[in-house]
């Protein structure tokens, strides 16, 4: 192998610019809304298949002892280039919402992987394997399986993403693309890495091992695919059994000689990891199964899980493996090698205690702000990783240079064996590691003391008694929702959100709050010593008022104590991120000034649609993201969008067209969509779903109308007054055709904090809007008007999408001659009556019709003249 030195560490060079990614993807996530499942999959998609594609040939040409040819390397650069090119369209494609980009990533993905199989089979047949020669059929395996992962990762990406079907997809791509390659790795890899022989047994192990490990991942995933909870249990099971059959062998290696350097303890850690978190998910399965939570639970906890799986296994197996392998394939002589091994094992035994102590951390029940410090932790630990082989591989490419130097490997003090440190170095760099984290979550406890499970009592709290009480988050309620407490108990709660769709929290008015749980998710909040009546609720904006409350009775308190002196401030402050604050006191609005740099007013026109009559399908993708909008001069607010804007795109279509429609929640809450065009169960369709799910929504326009479009999660008002409704226009058949046609849809904002609050609950309890608007901006067609031409025919579109005012469309100085209001003709082109208004109440639409006289401008209103004056206003700029 000695002329393929320096092929195969070149081939990996993309594999440290994933990583790279990975480690600036997860600081940005600090700091932006950025979606979990980028890391994820720039890590597993990106830095982890390329270093499986790259290695495990290599490793093939190993152990059946054969070469790697020109033409090997030629076919492997294209393979790579191809699967480094394919991750990259999944990821830009999911990101996107462009289905046909995720489509042809993973197309491409596949073609790599059956290339990469199919170069195996054709080695293996073609040679004289040694000892371990079948652990190929492991690279094999995985390979086959990631087809099937890729192809139904392909599948969710369009929208079905069914938690049963995001459950098989993650054990086939996790666990048997990443687990059988490293299954059939380590067999090998692992007593190399530990420099002692591998177990008389391990070659039989084995062999006997991968069709247990691959027939429990086909068993599991079979099961998730048909919904069946205990099918998923007994492949996880089978699965666990696999990996004793090769741990096994692994440990008796580790008896021979204990693992000391870098490579082999973050390998050791990783295999740790990987059968925790299957076990884990192997639990969760049953349990799910017994308690009836469906795969809604269990989707919930392999998104805990697989975090684990990525950091804990993935990401140390593959540092792990590189920090062995690079030195050894980049070669020199025994001399740079040694050079090269020392330099990745660079304060390894603190890289490793850090990583993994400070992902133990992340995995407790602590608070959110130690977890965000412990991964934080646990990313500077492994991104040192970076610098760390920058180093070691610029240090072995110099020593290659220098020559033979007999002491090379020399340090300040005594010549320790090849890659390994003295027995006190060692054991210092473990102790200053753990301590490191154990002090910095000291640190955090004392400032957070609910962190750790301690309460924010006085002094002598510690000897309270304790009162630990179930609480059930769902269906806009907590159950119970009264719990009594001796005064002096110190009250533990143990929340579970047993709801099928939203997200909840809970937070109390002395300022102990919980994180947010997504369905089936549970936590542990240490409310403290009770002196007095507390409240609690649910933070998420509206839920509060819609009666998700819960009130603590401290019995045996004095009357008129008082522990909820900011109870009815609104709530806890979340950010102005869907937090249930209270708006500020009202700020004078200008409705006369100039809107703020930027503005760009809604599109208004409607185009005509092709001539042909016969019915299309229409697909599209709608994404939910908080946007934060200016909706009047000087007054910008934290929207909820479909696609960025309020109101969401228009739809426009026929009687007989199919519309597709992909919703994407890339928001902070649950978010669902109802279209008033179909008919159809509601069941599925308009259900809402959490951050980072989609679903897609599919039905066929029957009635022609101007149908509203609008969130259907509740508290329903407060989802539509925050910007998420639009419109759909179904034209009637032999429509005729207009010189311009527009669509207004008339909305209403109950305003939080002017600079970027959300809706205020409260003020919708009033049905007092501190705006109207048409087209989401208050007056925007005063400073944009709405052109046309003397003579021409005017259509207006026009469509009240509440959540309370009614309309009364006006244009000052127009008559309309023709009226069609929910469905029929009032008035059609009529020569000698008119129409002067179009009346609607909330969830109606219509159109009416005019044409202009004479040039000039000519105002458009809700001839309800409050609302006029509330932003419901516009021009219409009339030419020669």
């Amino acid at each position: 192998m000695t002329k393929n030195r320096g092929f195969w560490p070149m081939r990996d060079i993309p594999t440290v610019l994933w990583l790279l990614l990975t480690v600036i993807a997860a600081l940005a996530h600090r700091a932006l809304p950025m979606p979990g499942w980028l890391m994820m999959h720039l890590l597993l998609l990106g830095a982890v298949t390329h270093a499986i594609l790259v290695w495990s040939q290599y490793f093939s040409f190993a152990l059946l002892r054969s070469a790697a040819t020109d033409r090997d390397r030629r076919r492997q650069s294209i393979r790579l280039i191809l699967s480094n090119s394919a991750a990259a369209l999944v990821i830009a494609g999911v990101l996107s919402g462009i289905w046909a980009v995720t489509l042809t990533g993973a197309a491409a993905l596949i073609v790599a992987v059956a290339w990469h199989a199919a170069t195996l089979v054709r080695r293996m047949r073609g040679s004289m394997p040694g000892r371990f020669g079948r652990t190929i059929r492991y690279y094999i395996s995985s390979a086959a399986l990631l087809t099937i992962g890729a192809a139904l990762g392909a599948w969710l990406a369009r929208g079905d993403s069914a938690p049963n079907l995001v459950v098989a997809h993650a054990l086939i791509n996790v666990l048997g693309w990443i687990g059988l390659t490293v299954a059939g790795t380590v067999v090998t890899l692992w007593p190399t890495i530990l420099r002692t022989r591998a177990d008389e047994g391990a070659a039989t192990g084995a062999s006997r091992a991968l069709p247990v490990l691959a027939g429990g991942v086909v068993i599991a995933a079979t099961g998730a695919a048909l919904a069946q909870l205990l099918v998923v249990a007994v492949g996880l099971g089978a699965y666990l059994v696999g990996l004793v059959i090769i741990f096994v062998s692994l440990i008796r290696a580790a008896r021979q000689k204990a693992p000391r350097t870098f490579a082999a303890l973050s390998v050791g850690a990783a295999l740790l990891w990987w059968a925790g978190a299957v076990a884990a998910v192997a639990v969760g399965a049953v349990l799910a199964a017994l308690e009836g939570s469906g795969f809604t639970a269990l989707d919930a906890l392999l998104g805990q899980v697989v975090p684990y799986l990525a950091a804990g296994f993935a990401a140390q197996v593959l540092v792990g493996a590189l920090s062995y392998l690079v030195p050894v394939v980049l070669g020199g002589g025994p001399t740079p090698v040694r050079v090269g091994t020392a330099g990745f094992d660079a304060a390894g035994i603190l890289r490793v205690t850090v990583a993994n102590a400070a992902l133990a951390v992340c995995a407790l029940p602590v608070s959110s702000l130690m977890r965000v410090v412990a991964s934080i932790m646990y990313l500077v630990a492994m991104a040192s990783f970076l610098v760390v082989m920058w180093r070691a591989m610029r240090a072995q490419r110099r020593a290659k240079a220098a020559g033979p130097v007999g002491n090379a490997v020399r340090r300040h003090g005594p010549i320790v064996p090849e890659g390994e440190q003295a027995p006190g170095r060692r054991s210092g760099e473990a102790v200053a590691g753990l301590l490191a984290v154990v002090l910095v979550a000291a640190g955090l406890a004392a400032v957070d003391p609910v962190g750790l499970g301690w309460s924010a009592a006085p002094v002598g709290a510690a000897d309270a008694p304790v009162q630990t009480v179930q609480v059930e988050a769902a269906n806009m309620r907590f159950t119970p929702d009264r719990i009594e407490v001796p005064a002096g108990t110190r009250l533990v709660i143990e929340v579970t959100n047993t709801d099928d769709e939203q997200v909840h929290d809970l937070v109390f008015a002395n300022g102990i709050a919980g994180g947010r749980l997504a369905p089936g998710e549970k936590e542990t909040i240490d409310v403290g010593v009770i002196t007095a009546d507390l409240d609690g609720w649910c933070s998420i904006l509206g839920h509060r008022q819609m009666g998700m409350t819960l009130q603590i009775v401290a019995t045996g308190a004095e009357a008129g104590a008082a522990a909820n002196a900011d109870a009815d401030a609104g709530g806890h402050d979340m950010g102005g991120m869907g937090g249930d604050s209270a708006s500020e006191p009202a700020e004078t609005l200008d409705l006369m000034a100039d809107p703020g740099p930027g503005f760009e007013p809604f599109d208004a026109e409607l185009p005509a649609l092709p001539a042909s009559e016969a019915p299309v399908t229409r697909e599209l993708t709608l994404t939910v993201r908080d946007e934060k909008r200016e909706v009047a001069p000087g007054v910008t607010q934290t929207l909820w969008t479909y696609n960025g804007t309020a109101p969401g795109p228009l739809l426009h279509g026929r009687v007989g067209d199919r519309f597709v429609i992909t919703l994407e929640n890339k928001g902070t809450m649950g978010h669902s969509i109802d279209f008033h065009a179909g008919s159809l169960a509601p069941d599925r369709p308009m259900r809402t779903i959490p951050p980072g799910k989609s679903l897609t929504y599919t039905f066929t326009a029957t009635r022609a109308g101007i149908w509203m479009y609008h969130c259907s999660t509740m508290p329903m008002t407060a989802h539509i007054a925050n910007g998420m409704y639009g419109a759909v226009v179904i034209e009637p058949a032999g429509l005729p055709a207009v010189d311009r046609s527009y669509v207004l849809v008339q909305g209403e904002y109950y305003l939080g904090d002017h600079d970027g609050g959300t809706v205020d609950p409260d003020g919708i309890a009033t049905r007092d809007p501190d705006l109207v608007t048409f087209n989401g901006y208050a007056n925007q067609y005063d400073h944009a008007p709405l052109p046309a031409k003397v003579g021409e025919r005017v259509r207006v579109w026009v469509l009240d999408a509440g959540i309370e005012r009614p309309s009364s469309f006006h244009v000052i100085g127009g008559q309309f001659d023709t009226v069609w209001a929910e469905g029929a003709y009032l008035l059609d082109h009529s020569t000698d009556t008119g129409s002067q208004a179009l009346a609607l109440q909330p969830a109606q639409g219509g159109f009416v019709e005019l044409t202009f006289p004479e040039a000039g401008t000519y105002p458009f209103v809700s001839h309800l003249m409050i609302d006029a004056e509330r932003g419901a206003h516009g021009l219409f700029a009339v030419g020669e």
